[in-house]
């Protein structure tokens, strides 16, 4: 290993999964791979993350070491953008994947569990943990548009103008937060619950292209929920909480 390398790995077994992602979010994929959950439990140090699994940490590290010290126009330096912008981003991208691909996924799974039910039923409890993802998560994304994201853009624009803002009907933000963090979390183990009777989305060999097509998107909106969810419970929350402290009136 280089001396550039282990200085690298060094540092990042000192660090949770949440700070590493938020360093450099091409670690996601890496996290991704070996089942590690670095958005709803991503508070814990790798090493402890790896024990965990039964993963050895060294593996992991090695393959994360590359994307810290390999030249990278963009590592995606969320944490380095306006809370108003990145709220917007994430309407305007995981918001609205989420609702464009509810209802063709959710036909897809109920299709998958109508017509290979019989012979593989864990497509039937798929497609009803699949309902309970899609249901939970419009009523979420409802709140959030109407009710956080506009008090965390009141905290921005009060900033911008050196003044105070008054104390919001719901007390403080950290309360609507703790709920979209439960809210997160439900979401994230009904994912992995998905990804566990799927054999990790591993279509079986009689499957039809329909059935393939429904595991895939299944992958895909796993991996956008988990961008998502680090996006709001590791970057915008903790700073619209802070940013609360410096500007709410007494």
């Amino acid at each position: 290993m280089s001396v550039a390398n282990q200085s690298v790995t060094e540092t990042l077994s000192n660090l949770t999964l949440s700070e590493i992602v938020t360093k450099n979010f091409k670690a996601a994929a890496v996290f991704e791979h070996y089942n590690l959950d670095f958005c709803c439990r991503g508070n814990k140090p790798l090493n402890s993350a790896c024990e965990e699994k039964g993963i050895d940490p060294a593996q992991v590290l090695s393959d994360l070491s590359d994307l810290f010290t390999l030249p990278s126009e963009s590592n995606g330096r969320y944490d380095e953008w306006n809370l108003d912008f990145l709220s917007d981003y994430i309407v305007y991208n995981h918001h609205s994947y989420v609702r464009n691909m509810i209802p063709l996924i959710a036909a897809h799974t109920q299709k998958v569990a109508a017509v290979h039910g019989k012979n593989h039923p864990e497509t039937i409890e798929a497609a009803k943990i699949f309902t309970i993802v899609y249901k939970d998560l419009k009523q979420h994304m409802m709140k959030e548009e109407e009710i956080l994201f506009p008090y965390i853009k009141q905290l921005v624009k009060a900033a911008r103008n050196s003044s105070k803002t008054e104390k919001p009907y719901f007390g403080t933000v950290e309360n609507p937060i703790k709920m979209m963090e439960a809210e997160h979390q439900s979401a994230g183990d009904e994912m992995f619950e998905l990804r566990r009777i799927t054999n990790n989305y591993t279509p079986p060999e009689d499957a039809c292209n329909t059935f393939k097509i429904c595991y895939k998107e299944l992958k895909e909106f796993e991996e956008d929920l988990h961008k998502h969810v680090h996006l709001e419970n590791n970057i915008l929350f903790p700073k619209a909480i802070v940013l609360e402290k410096t500007l709410v009136a007494a």
